[in-house]
């Protein structure tokens, strides 16, 4: 089996479940060796100990995203253990929804810290050393391309009802994509986005079920409602929603050495839905 990652060092924020974690062991199962980030360290470490059994590579980084020391410490555990830094997957998010005049501003600074800060944090930090590892390989000769993906949502391009906080900060990654996409070409760095619509996690099942996570202290409802969930779904051209595994084949798209010139732009893995 080819290994299209072979040497390179991925970084996957909230890769311990769900999407990132599909993301971060299809990187390990192509040759990349991965930093896995969530919350909490038991998801990340199972994560790290499924790589190792397969024989592949992974250090756990667990924490929040959302703190204030997160980045240097993210960044850090690439350079530290792995001496190189290739890929930077900004994956980790959930929703807290409510209609804006029931919204609070706690609700509100939540979905921007996680989804627009955390990154902003984590690229502002990765500079330093893709800037030097740029210089080393100009000074060899070598070219290298490396690659950022930031996770959008359909939300962030056509807003949904309920999530002025999340759309709002699903919008604003675009932004930053874009602008970064044309400040870091110049170190053979592409930058793209991919903007999900309705993929099946643990955050989009059913609310019949009554789940709840714990995101930084705060137990956050998760789920669907069951009806709605059943509409979303035949609104999908396809048919069903997505699973995770197939949500991490749209960032490995971009992370492959074929999207080399694809820069600036946004993907929408969404089973074929343009519109909420």
């Amino acid at each position: 089996m080819t290994h299209r990652l072979d040497g390179k060092v991925a970084l996957v924020t909230g890769s311990g479940r769900g999407i990132g974690r599909s993301i971060a062991l299809k990187f390990a199962a192509e040759g990349a060796r991965v930093v896995v980030n969530d919350l909490d360290a038991g998801p990340a470490n199972d994560v790290v100990a499924e790589i190792r059994a397969a024989g592949g590579q992974a250090v756990t980084c667990a924490g929040s995203v959302t703190a204030p020391d997160f980045a240097e410490r993210f960044i850090g555990t690439a350079v530290n253990e792995y001496k190189g830094l290739d890929i930077v997957v900004n994956n980790a998010g959930y929703t807290w929804d409510n209609v804006i005049q029931k919204m609070t501003d706690e609700q509100w600074y939540a979905m921007i810290d996680c989804h627009l800060t955390a990154p902003f944090r984590i690229l502002r930090a990765a500079y330093p050393a893709i800037r030097e590892l740029s210089r080393t390989d100009q000074a060899a000769g070598r070219r290298v391309v490396r690659k950022v993906v930031n996770i959008s949502s359909v939300a962030g391009l056509f807003g949904n009802a309920g999530q002025v906080n999340y759309s709002t900060a699903k919008a604003g990654i675009l932004g930053m994509t874009q602008t970064l996409a044309k400040e870091w070409g110049r170190l053979n760095v592409t930058v793209n986005a991919v903007a999900y619509g309705f993929i099946r996690t643990r955050l989009t099942g059913n609310a019949a079920e009554g789940g709840t996570a714990n995101i930084d202290g705060r137990d956050i409802k998760v789920g669907v409602n069951p009806e709605l969930l059943a509409a979303m779904e035949r609104g999908i051209p396809l048919g069903r929603g997505g699973t995770p595994d197939e949500a991490a084949g749209a960032v490995f798209l971009l992370c492959l050495p074929e999207s080399d010139y694809v820069s600036g732009q946004t993907l929408m893995c969404s089973g074929g839905l343009t519109g909420i």
